[in-house]
């Protein structure tokens, strides 16, 4: 068997596996798949993979470096439409530069590491030159990490930093991007409960935000 059709079929073991894993965690919560999307973290690997996992039924990919995402994405589009098929969705899952930001307007579905308002403006206004809607997560750092980016975590009940309640209520105001929730990445402990405290936590801060900010 070539190497490319035993790359392909490890590829789509390895997702069916995954799938069947999300099942079994959204059956075990009474909650329904359909409400969670797996974004397949696409960085470092060739294209080649990513169309494999792709033609699996992988949908939506993951980057964090907009120069080595952008020829990827290319390659994988000109598959597409050779074939007939609508190309998957990009996110990007990085610290985004503000230097780099013109590289994540218009080829990412969604932008899950918004970190300031000062970047927000930024993608904003490239935004508007491309006369596009920019779907982005807000970061906040839970655990206080000084290795991680994003906004200040929220105290134990969730009440928001007030460096968050003030820029959210100006990207809120910006015409060209649109907030779709909050994004934290949990820290690495040896406990098995510490990825779960730190997801409550972000919850919570999203259930205040909805009270300051219904819709």
């Amino acid at each position: 068997m070539p190497a490319a059709e035993e790359t392909g079929s490890a590829i789509a073991g390895r997702l069916a596996e995954i799938r069947a894993r999300v099942a079994r965690a959204c059956e075990a919560a009474s909650r329904p798949t359909t409400e969670v999307t797996l974004v397949a973290v696409s960085k470092t690997r060739p294209p080649s993979e990513i169309i494999a996992a792709w033609q699996s039924g992988a949908q939506d990919f993951g980057e964090n470096r907009p120069e080595e995402a952008a020829p990827k994405i290319a390659a994988v589009a000109e598959t597409a439409e050779a074939v007939g098929l609508t190309p998957p969705r990009w996110h990007m899952i990085g610290h985004v530069q503000s230097r780099k930001a013109g590289l994540v307007v218009g080829p990412y579905t969604l932008i899950h590491s918004l970190d300031s308002l000062r970047l927000a403006k930024r993608l904003n206004r490239l935004a508007a030159e491309k006369d596009a809607l920019l779907n982005v997560l807000i970061e906040v750092n839970v655990g206080g990490e000084e290795s991680k980016h994003g906004y200040p975590p929220p105290d134990h009940d969730g009440i928001p930093p007030s460096q968050l309640l003030h820029d959210l209520e100006a990207i809120q105001a910006l015409d060209y991007l649109r907030v779709e929730g909050l994004m934290t990445i949990a820290p690495m402990a040896d406990g098995a409960g510490e990825p779960s405290r730190s997801f409550r936590k972000l919850r919570l801060l999203r259930d205040e935000l909805r009270r300051e900010y219904p819709g």
